[in-house]
């Protein structure tokens, strides 16, 4: 018995009229669609959709709405703002202690932080991380802007109270709702 395959050409057109209808499909039935950049690495990204996981790597900020989670991968010598809003939505940055190139540098992330969740309510901001590695000053001047013969200050001692203070200055916020937490080395995931 044989069976003969037929080729059959399909137009130019198609592949796109499908991916539309797959996100169609997508919001209709509300699954998860990730938030990626919009026009290049210092782009923010949002999304609505209840069940979104939002991925923030090291120089980023994004933000995800109501229901939804951020992932902060391989948090090791980072550190991670997550500010809270009042409407369930979460606005995260992951800040890096050396720029990777393209992103935001440490003393860029809280101003870009405090950009992103503009005049909105919010009700926490939690700091998490390799608190002992960061020396609150960081968020205010990076690393590589140290210049020759200036000595780059380094912790001694994890500062809890110094970072809430530096983050709660940088986003504008009183101080009793930052908290700061030490982390171990991995993967960190928000709800």
């Amino acid at each position: 018995m044989s069976t003969r395959h037929e080729l059959r050409t399909v137009p130019a057109a198609a592949p796109l009229t499908v991916l539309l209808m797959v996100l169609a499909l997508q919001c209709a039935t509300g699954s998860p669609v990730q938030a990626r950049p919009l026009d290049g690495p210092r782009a923010v990204a949002a999304s609505s959709s209840r069940a979104a996981e939002v991925r923030i790597t090291e120089g980023q900020v994004r933000e995800v709405g109501r229901g939804g989670s951020i992932l902060y991968p391989s948090v090791t010598s980072c550190l991670t703002v997550t500010v809270r809003l009042r409407d369930g939505g979460l606005v995260g940055a992951h800040a890096s202690l050396f720029q990777v190139p393209g992103e935001y540098r440490s003393d860029e992330i809280l101003p870009a932080l405090r950009k992103q969740v503009g005049d909105r309510r919010v009700s926490a901001v939690e700091v998490k991380g390799a608190v002992g590695a960061w020396y609150p000053g960081y968020l205010t001047k990076a690393v590589e802007s140290y210049g020759p013969g200036e000595e780059v200050p380094y912790p001694t001692r994890p500062d809890f109270d110094g970072l809430a203070e530096a983050v709660a200055h940088g986003l504008g916020q009183p101080r009793e709702k930052v908290t700061v937490e030490d982390v171990p080395d991995g993967d960190l995931t928000i709800r």
